[in-house]
Parts: C-alpha cells; sequence; structure tokens
C-alpha cells in the first residue's frame, strides 16, 4: 500500500488512535467500505464491525479482502457518514483469517487515499513487457513495471537520456495472454518523471494514444485484469 494513501496526523498517533477507536466503539454493528489492492487492483467490499476490545477493532469481510489484507497487513476504510471527522482511516492487521472471514485490526491512523484520484485502472506485470524509449539517434530499452491505458512505469538502466517533460517515441511490446502472440504497439509519451539514484530507475510515462494504440493497451489491461483476479481467488492466504 505504499502510493495509495497519505497518513494524517491531527494531535499525536497515539491520540488520533484513541479518538478513532472511541468513535469506532458507537459504531458497532455498522457497515464501512473497506479498501485494499492486489497488485494494482482495487479490492473493496463493505465489512461489519463485531466489536472493540483492547484497542482493537474485529470485522466481518469478504473472503478475497481478507486475502489482501494478509498480503498487505493493513486495511484502508474509506471515511463514514456517522465518523465526527473527514478523513478516511487506516488500521494494521492484527489478525485475518480468510476462512473465517474475519479481521481484527489495530494501530489506527487517520489517512487520506490518494488512488482513488486515478483516471485509469492500474495493472501490476509479473512478467516483464518490453518497451524501447526512442530518442533522435538513440534507443532506450526498458521493462514495464506497470501499465495503465494513460502512461505506464517502465525500469530502464540509465536516466542519462531521460528529462521530465520530454516527448518521446514510444513502442511497447505487448503480449496477448491468449494466444502466442505478440502485439507491437506504438506512440508518442511524455517523460513526468524518473525516480531512483542508481540502476534500475523508474521511469514515468505518460501516453498519447491513437484509436489503435488505445485499443490494444486496453485490451492487454483487461487479460491482465482477469490474471489478477483469478489468481486472488484461487490463493490459499
Amino acid at each position: 500500500m505504499f502510493q495509495y494513501y497519505d497518513k494524517i496526523v491531527k494531535g499525536t498517533d497515539r491520540e488520533d488512535m484513541l479518538v478513532i477507536h472511541q468513535t469506532l466503539a458507537g459504531m458497532i454493528g455498522e457497515k464501512f467500505s473497506f479498501l485494499n489492492y492486489y497488485k494494482e487492483i482495487p479490492v473493496s467490499y463493505d465489512a461489519t464491525l463485531l466489536s472493540i476490545e483492547n484497542e482493537m477493532a474485529e470485522f466481518a469481510v469478504h473472503e478475497y479482502q481478507a486475502k489482501v489484507i494478509s498480503f498487505e497487513r493493513k486495511a484502508l476504510i474509506q471515511s463514514h457518514p456517522k465518523f465526527p471527522f473527514s478523513e478516511d482511516i487506516v488500521g494494521e492487521a492484527f489478525y485475518v483469517n480468510s476462512t473465517k472471514k474475519r479481521s481484527i485490526l489495530c494501530k489506527f491512523a487517520y489517512a487520506r487515499i490518494r488512488s482513488q484520484m486515478r483516471k485509469f485502472v492500474r495493472v501490476l506485470l509479473d512478467c516483464p513487457v518490453e518497451a524501447d524509449l526512442i530518442f533522435e539517434g538513440d534507443v532506450l530499452k526498458g521493462n514495464v513495471k506497470d501499465l495503465s491505458l494513460g502512461g505506464a512505469a517502465i525500469n530502464v538502466m540509465s536516466s542519462d537520456l531521460l528529462v521530465p517533460g520530454q516527448e518521446i517515441k514510444l513502442s511497447l511490446r505487448l503480449p496477448d495472454l491468449n494466444s502466442n502472440k505478440v502485439n507491437q504497439v506504438a506512440m508518442t509519451a511524455t517523460v513526468l518523471n524518473v525516480i531512483g539514484e542508481c540502476a534500475p530507475f523508474t521511469c514515468i510515462i505518460e501516453f498519447h494514444t491513437e484509436k489503435l494504440s488505445q485499443q490494444q493497451i486496453s485490451y492487454y489491461i483487461n487479460q491482465r485484469q482477469v490474471e489478477i483476479i483469478k489468481e486472488l481467488k484461487e490463493s490459499n492466504a
């Protein structure tokens, strides 16, 4: 859950936790909207608060939610109309059981969920997708780390040619997950940011797609979503 939310501190960590705990203590039986991410895919189901004890809150959760909480060891809870504050909250997992559909959270804090501001669904890639970043007279090879219809994070071994704001040509080799074909997808793109002090660097790219390249990327993302959801369903977490 690295980039999905910002932690907010109003008093001290301890004071904030006690306020949230006291708020939840008066809301037993209420439903809350949980949010986690599995390989960049949002997983969000309602959960029912069952009890509060020893600064811990027990929830009845969806099986898939429990699985992702067990991976991330945290859960985001979206702001509730009955909260006396406007912030979302985040809690750490003390106990999770997907078979029993139970999760006990503790160490609550205020949060602002940033991931909801995303314009496009993003998917994490398990198998590398090759990319060519094409400059005048130079080609920088890379591997796509995650992908959305609007852009990508691409791992590269050199940052010498990368300047934020620079427009480049980009070529992606997207595999068709239902066949052995590879689709060559060409477009222009803008370098938004370069992250890292040493190789491999992560280059954040914004796409400028046309109809065909947009359709090709959308098709691949849909295939990858199906893969991720199937993997989550079949996991034994």
